[in-house]
């Protein structure tokens, strides 16, 4: 396939602040949300019938891995056994501390060599603190938004309560780009279930 609908990179918080059983919730949100029949309609039933999906962990400056490269998902088994890996990931990264720049410059960096033209290319920052370490996120999401990559947010607000400004001035941007939040792991799998919902243009219900 020479054409997809969406590139996707997942780009999931892998820092200190994120204790063990916070961590497997949100992996297994996230699949839970990959599995989800509104967003398996917005991944595989866009006009090229497939998209890109991208799994990267990061925590602090030098800190990035990617845990599952360019998957092409264009069936509906390709997008469970790509959720099973996201369900199972491995936390490979040093847990130390919040460096989004890089993260964010990883993503851009992945996004460059996909093997395929994407109709929109879209990244996902979930985490659950500000930046404090390598880079500024700023002028990295400025340089994607200028390229017409989305960067859209999901803030776990256990940590740092005001983290959506923190994501709204600094992380988030691109066209139609939003940020989303919840409480707490617990409430993870519904607000990722939400989001990706909305950046697929599924109906959120």
């Amino acid at each position: 396939m020479d054409r997809v609908d969406v590139a996707m990179v997942l780009a999931v918080d892998g820092s200190a602040s994120v204790k063990y059983e916070e961590f497997g919730m949100i992996a297994g949100g996230m699949a839970a949300a990959l599995r989800d029949p509104a967003v398996v309609a917005g991944l595989l039933r866009g006009p090229a019938s497939g998209s890109l999906l991208s799994l990267l962990l990061w925590s602090g400056a030098g800190q990035q891995a990617v845990i599952t490269g360019w998957t092409l998902v264009d069936s509906p088994d390709a997008l469970a056994a790509f959720a099973d890996g996201v369900d199972n990931m491995p936390r490979i990264v040093r847990a130390g501390q919040t460096a989004i720049g890089e993260a964010l410059l990883a993503s851009l960096t992945l996004l460059g060599r996909a093997p395929a033209v994407a109709v929109r290319s879209i990244v996902d920052v979930i985490g659950d603190g500000r930046s404090n370490d390598g880079i500024a996120p700023g002028p990295i999401r400025d340089r994607m938004a200028a390229a017409d990559i989305t960067i859209n947010g999901l803030c776990i607000l256990n940590e740092e309560p005001d983290l959506l400004t923190s994501y709204t001035e600094e992380v988030i941007g691109g066209p139609g780009a939003f940020a989303v939040t919840c409480r707490d792991a617990a409430g993870f799998a519904e607000a990722m279930r939400q989001k990706m919902s909305r950046e697929l243009g599924a109906p959120v219900v």
